[in-house]
This record gives structure tokens, sequence and C-alpha cells, in this order.
């Protein structure tokens, strides 16, 4: 291929890059574990129930289940993430997925966005855990679900995996307040 092609095709990627104004949630944790029982959290029955949420059905393998059920005696629809599939993975390393809208956004609750998880051992007992969530669409229920998401895992799910490892399993009959946990 000719130099001057190669230049044109690269300019019209970046343009293109540039001018794409999706919209994504990025957040970062440090986990003070180690990677493989960071994985585990993710990844098992027993682990998500261990900060994620109360309930879930995992089919732990590349088109299998990962609903997560914040509501597990709810009636199907209300219980949380639910119909939500693994996507790809790579053991202790990455983990994607797909991730429905909650059930008070009725109109596109059942869209759905993916969600990438990648683990990084930092040392033997600290794993740095990134999430990253695309796929976004437009308009004002899609607004809410993104403000909604950008606070849950900020707030909400990274802190309870974090307190996970410092304090001990949620028990989700009396779950702490993450706001005023002491974790230090």
């Amino acid at each position: 291929m000719k130099p001057a092609l190669i230049i044109l095709i690269l300019t019209a990627i970046n343009f293109a890059i540039a001018g794409n104004n999706e919209r994504f949630i990025n957040e970062e944790v440090v986990v003070d574990a180690g990677v493989k029982d960071v994985w585990a959290a993710w990844t098992t029955e027993e682990g998500i129930r261990s900060f994620f949420a109360p309930g879930c059905k995992l089919d732990f393998k590349a088109n299998g289940d990962y609903e997560i059920h914040f509501n597990p005696a709810g009636q199907p629809g209300e219980r949380g993430a639910e119909g939500t599939k693994i996507l790809a993975i790579q053991p202790e390393k990455m983990l994607a997925f797909t991730w429905n809208n909650p059930p008070s956004i009725p109109g596109i609750r059942w869209q759905y966005t993916t969600v990438v998880l990648r683990f990084k051992a930092l040392s033997d007992n600290q794993t740095r855990v990134s999430l990253y969530q695309s796929g976004w669409g437009e308009g004002a229920e899609w607004d809410q679900a993104f403000a909604y998401f950008s606070k849950a895992w900020k707030d909400f799910v990274l802190p309870h995996l974090q307190y996970r490892f410092k304090v001990g399993p949620i028990d989700w009959n009396n779950p702490p307040d993450i706001s005023t946990a002491k974790t230090e």
C-alpha cells in the first residue's frame, strides 16, 4: 500500500474517532486481595453474593447466564440484572457481560449495554479492577440509566467489593452503609 493512501486512511480513522461522542462509564478501584480471590468474587455464585447482590443465576461460560438479583424474591423482570449473558472470559484478566437497565426505567428495561471488567495484580494482595460500560442510547430514559449506573458502579458495587475484602462478606439482611463504613 502506498504511504499516501495509508496516511489518508489513518486520517479518516482519526477523524471518525475524534467525532465519536459515544459515552461510557469508566471506573477503577484497588482491592486488598489477590487477583485470584477478586476474580472469584465476580465469577462464582458465592463470590457474587459476598459483595454484589443477595442472589444470582450464573452459568460461567461464554453465552452463559450472568444474572445479578438485587431483589431475588421479586417477580421476573423485577429482580435486577435479568437476561444478562457472559460475552467473553479471560481467566483472572477480563470478564465481559451484557447489562440491562433497571425496572424503574421500563421503556428501555430490556435493552442491554456491555460491561467489561479487567483485573490487574498490583501485588500478591492487591488487585486493580477496571470497569468499562458502553452501548448507551440517546434520549431521556438513556440519560436516566446512564446517571443511575454512573452512581451505582462508583458508589455501591465497587465500594462493596472493597468492603468485602477489608471487612468481610456483605450481610444482605443488614447491609452496611458504605458511605460511612470504615474500611481503612
